[in-house]
């Protein structure tokens, strides 16, 4: 399609029997970045058609957009029940406040009801001269109401001159040319040619009512020339305003590129993905509201503790399965063999060694003072715990030195051969390196995202772990094996850094982009995976202890 040799896109594109053809014309209008865009049109107070809907389309794609009310509906997605049109003196009134003060660089032109109201905008627009003028005649809604006066069809038509597009669905078109609706689409191109002869302006032909897999749009150029866009029917009754939101959306992009064509393409794309997402508005019994603002919803920052909510809820299988382990009940109960016992403490103390350095590589990327310090604390407790490990718990267990004697959780005298529990297993080492992995070649918010199962998994499985010592040691809790690990628990200072981890990864989602908040989500998953297989690794992977029975 060849615009360029009808009109230039920098130019407002009137009829040439319009009074301010030639002012207007003289006037030179560049695409701007964010225009003002004017929707005079009724209200729905449903959302879903109208200036509601005009509003978003217009702000989905840019532009600053104002409204002039035609007419008060009083409608839901089931249909139209009442309507009501203010004065046309307070409909000129809206008009003027607007124009002697705003630049308009649009206008978007929905509901107009009665002749007197279409003639008092046709006024209004022969004296302002808009750029861009976009018209979607609205006669019939989504829900088959009416919504013009049968006798306005003249002032519609009239109206015609002073627009740059018409949007009219097949029923439209029809009442437009005074035909029957077009069966099928070549009919409803020659009826769209017809039209654009007939009164000099371009128009959009819009297929969605006819049967088919596909749903076709074209539009017809002033000289007759047909640029065809189609895209696959979207299997959803959520079609409440699509009409509007259309022709609003065009009308701002029109004002922002300056080129017809690349204005419907781009407003299609974004109504296919308006109609796919509908669903998730859930908005009525009738035909719903397309979803206007869904790629600013998709992109938009979650409250302050809604992502981590969300993190907790997707790893809601992986915690459920850590409280099913062996270890975790055996743990609990004091029958955990020490043999299992010790390849966890080993293990724990060799990880720890590798997360420090995750923590601090995160107090290095932290933006704030506050979280620089609470990432490095972390880091230095890491080494603090690890060192405590080793001193007081795996010396116990005869960790280091292979065939050392001891005595089990029975008393009976025995020798443990250890020392490949001294060597990272398969899932110490798929952890730590997949953690450096995300320290090392990941964002601030990966980091924080990674290195928080280890906080936050951690912190439940001690609460629920010494809430269950509590309960079964009763007045004997001297005598468990486990207990003074288990007494560990108990303290609220691990439980407030995960409380603080939490908070600090919120924030990094709240400031980050939604590529961001997906990266994190990926490195929280892996680690809340890994977390449930450093629990199993114990009855899994810890190598048979060789055994000597002693004197």
């Amino acid at each position: 399609m060849n615009t360029t040799a009808i009109f230039s896109p920098a130019l407002p594109a009137l009829s040439p029997d319009c009074p301010a053809a030639s002012e207007a014309t003289a006037q030179q209008t560049m695409p701007v970045k964010h225009p003002r865009v004017l929707s005079i049109a009724g209200s729905d107070p449903s959302g879903g058609a109208g200036v509601q809907a005009d509003i978003k389309a217009i702000s989905a794609h840019g532009g600053y957009a104002m409204a002039a009310v035609t007419a008060l509906t009083a409608q839901n997605t089931r249909g139209v029940q009442d309507i009501h049109v203010p004065p046309v003196a307070f409909l000129r009134a809206q008009l003027e406040a607007l124009s002697e003060d705003i630049t308009i660089d649009a206008v978007k032109i929905g509901m107009l009801g009665t002749a007197a109201v279409m003639t008092a905008v046709g006024e209004w627009l022969g004296r302002t001269q808009p750029p861009v003028v976009v018209l979607d005649p609205v006669m019939v809604a989504t829900s088959g109401d009416q919504l013009m006066d049968p006798a306005a069809r003249t002032a519609m038509v009239a109206l015609l001159k002073q627009v740059h597009l018409v949007t009219p669905n097949l029923p439209e078109l029809g009442v437009l040319l005074g035909k029957p609706v077009a069966t099928s689409w070549a009919e409803a191109l020659e009826q769209g040619q017809e039209l654009a002869a007939a009164h000099h302006v371009r128009v959009l032909v819009k297929g969605g009512h006819l049967p088919g897999p596909d749903c076709p749009d074209a539009l017809i150029t002033l000289d007759g020339t047909v640029e065809e866009f189609r895209a696959p029917r979207i299997d959803t009754p959520n079609t409440h305003g699509t009409g509007c939101s259309l022709s609003a959306a065009v009308a701002a992009l029109q004002a922002r590129f300056g080129d017809w064509g690349t204005s419907v393409r781009h407003a299609k794309d974004w109504l296919v993905q308006a109609l796919e997402t509908s669903q998730e508005l859930g908005i009525g019994g009738g035909p719903g509201p397309v979803n206007h603002l869904n790629e600013l919803w998709a992109s938009a920052a979650p409250r302050m503790d809604s992502f981590s909510q969300e993190l907790w809820a997707d790893c809601a299988e992986q915690r459920a399965a850590i409280m099913e382990l062996d270890f975790i009940k055996e743990l609990a109960a004091g029958t955990l063999s020490r043999h299992h016992f010790a390849y966890y403490l080993a293990q724990d103390a060799l990880y720890l060694g590798t997360y420090s350095r995750v923590l601090a590589r995160a107090s290095a990327l932290a933006p704030t003072e506050e979280e620089q310090k609470f990432w490095a604390g972390g880091a230095q407790n890491c080494i603090d715990v690890e060192a405590s490990l080793h001193r007081d718990w795996l010396s116990s267990y005869s960790m280091a030195p292979a065939g050392t004697a001891q005595a089990d959780t029975a008393g009976t005298a025995q020798s443990v051969t250890a020392t490949t529990a001294t060597a990272p297993g398969p899932v110490t080492k798929h952890y730590v390196d997949h953690l450096q992995g995300v320290a090392f070649s990941g964002s601030y918010a990966e980091v924080v995202a990674a290195v928080l199962p280890c906080y936050w998994l951690y912190a439940e499985v001690g609460r629920v772990l010494h809430a269950d010592y509590v309960a079964l040691s009763g007045e004997n809790s001297h005598e468990h094996p486990y207990g003074a690990w288990l007494q560990s628990y108990a303290g609220d200072d691990f439980a407030h850094a995960a409380q603080t981890a939490v908070r600090i990864m919120d924030g990094a989602a709240r400031r980050g982009s939604a590529r961001d908040r997906a990266g994190m989500k990926a490195a929280f998953a892996h680690s809340a995976q890994y977390e449930l297989d450093f629990f199993a690794a114990p009855h899994t992977h810890a190598p048979e202890p060789i055994m000597t029975l002693g004197d």
